[in-house]
């Protein structure tokens, strides 16, 4: 099978996506490195934290790619299983002691 050339350009967008993102993980280590209150701190955090999924799912996870049903399906099942690690993580580590 040949390939095709057109196809194979420098990858500008995926490198620039590459880089927002470090520096939206640098904006997050600095955030919790500032005298601001903890929940604003978190809010904060958590802020970045979206912005950074969406533009993964829009730069490397192809998001406007493929069937649309399909992807929805996907991408509301991943925030589901995202949310009951998350919520799962937080009541283990609140629960305050262990029963043995």
């Amino acid at each position: 099978m040949a390939k095709n050339h057109e196809n194979e350009k420098f990858p500008i967008g995926h490198i620039a996506g590459f880089i927002v993102s470090l520096l939206l993980t640098f904006a997050a280590v600095g955030a919790k490195f500032t005298d601001l209150p903890f929940y604003t701190v978190m809010y904060i955090i958590g802020a970045l934290a979206v912005i950074q999924a969406l533009l993964q799912l829009f730069m490397f996870m192809h998001l406007t790619e493929g069937e649309g049903k399909v992807q929805v399906i996907n991408i509301v099942y991943a925030f589901f299983c995202a949310i009951v690690v998350a919520a799962g993580t937080i009541w283990v580590m609140t629960s305050g002691h262990v029963h043995y």
